[in-house]
C-alpha cells in the first residue's frame, strides 16, 4: 500500500469515527440528566431540549475541525452545512411536494375521514405549540436530527465516500441512534423481546427515511429540503395499513389506488425533481 493510499484510508477512518462519536454525543445528551421519569414528562422534555441544543451549537465547530482544506475550498462551512441562499426557494418547495406525493395514500385517508379539516382550525395550531410532546416530535426532533445527522455528518462522509455510499452509510448511524428508545420502552413495562422487536422495526424505517433524507441533502445541497420532509413525515407517522379495512369497500379501492399511485409517482419523480441543477448545487453531487 502506498503512502498516499495509507493516508487516504486513515483520513477516511477519522471522518467515519468523527460521525460515530457525534452520534454517541447526541444520544448521550438525552440521558445526561439521569432522570427516572418517563421521556414524555414535561421536565424531561425541557431538559433534553436544552442538552440537544447544546450539541447542535457545538456540532458545526466539531465538523469544521474534521473538514479537509480541500473540502472547504469547494464551499465554506455554512455551504457544507446546507445553509445557502442560492436555490433556497426550490429546496423549500419541491422536495416537500415530492414527499407529499409519497404519502398520497395516507392523505387520501385523512381526506375521507375528515381529519384534514382540523388543520384549518387556528385552535389546533395554538394548542399544538403549547404541547411539549408535539413540539418535540414535529419541530425539535426533526431540526436537531437533520442538523446533526445530515448537515454536520454528511459533509464528513463525502470526504471519503461517493455520494450514494454516504447516502446509505450515514442513515445507519441515524437508525442506530433510535435504538435508545428500546430501554425507555422496557422502563414502561415492555419485555426485552417486544422492546427489541419494536426497536428493530423502528431502526429499519428510520434508516430508510434517513437514506431518503440524506439523498435530499446531497442532491439539493440544502438543509431545508430534508428538514421540511422530516417534519412532514413525523406529522404523518408511519402509514397504518390496517386502518384501510375500516373504510367502506369503494373507499378501500380508492385508498389502495392512492397508495400505489403515490409510490409509483414518487419513484418516477425522485431523480428529476432532485436534479442538482434545480437547486444550483455544485457542492455535494458529482454530475
Amino acid at each position: 500500500m502506498s503512502v498516499i493510499e495509507d493516508s487516504e484510508k486513515h483520513s477516511c477512518c477519522s471522518s467515519v469515527f468523527a460521525c460515530v462519536f457525534l452520534t454517541f454525543c447526541y444520544v448521550a445528551s438525552l440521558y445526561v440528566w439521569g432522570s427516572k421519569l418517563n421521556r414524555d414528562h414535561p421536565s424531561v422534555i425541557k431538559r433534553r431540549f436544552f442538552s440537544v441544543t447544546c450539541i447542535m451549537l457545538l456540532a458545526p465547530f466539531y465538523t469544521n475541525y474534521f473538514l479537509y482544506e480541500e473540502t472547504l475550498s469547494r464551499g465554506d462551512l455554512l455551504e457544507q452545512l446546507g445553509i445557502r441562499t442560492s436555490g433556497l426557494f426550490a429546496a423549500s418547495i419541491v422536495p416537500l411536494f415530492l414527499t407529499v406525493i409519497l404519502f398520497l395514500g395516507p392523505l387520501t385517508m385523512h381526506f375521507l375521514s375528515g381529519t384534514w379539516k382540523l388543520y384549518a382550525e387556528p385552535l389546533y395550531w395554538i394548542s399544538s405549540w403549547q404541547d411539549l410532546m408535539w413540539v418535540r416530535n414535529h419541530f425539535m426532533a426533526p431540526l436537531s436530527e437533520e442538523w446533526v445527522f445530515r448537515a454536520c455528518m454528511i459533509p464528513l462522509l463525502l470526504q471519503c465516500l461517493k455520494p450514494m455510499s454516504a447516502v446509505f452509510m450515514g442513515p445507519l448511524l441515524f437508525g442506530i441512534a433510535h435504538f435508545h428508545h428500546m430501554f425507555e420502552r422496557m422502563k414502561t413495562g415492555f419485555n426485552l423481546q417486544t422492546a427489541l422487536m419494536i426497536s428493530s422495526f423502528q431502526f429499519t424505517y428510520t434508516s430508510l427515511f434517513g437514506a431518503y433524507s440524506a439523498y435530499l441533502f446531497v442532491r439539493t445541497g440544502h438543509l431545508v429540503a430534508p428538514l421540511l420532509a422530516h417534519m412532514f413525515c413525523n406529522h404523518m407517522g408511519f402509514p397504518n395499513f390496517g386502518e384501510v379495512t375500516q373504510y367502506p369497500p369503494m373507499h378501500r379501492v380508492l385508498i389502495i389506488c392512492s397508495f400505489l399511485l403515490g409510490f409509483s409517482l414518487w419513484c418516477m419523480l425522485l431523480s428529476p425533481l432532485t436534479d442538482p441543477d434545480i437547486y444550483d448545487n455544485r457542492l455535494h453531487w458529482e454530475t
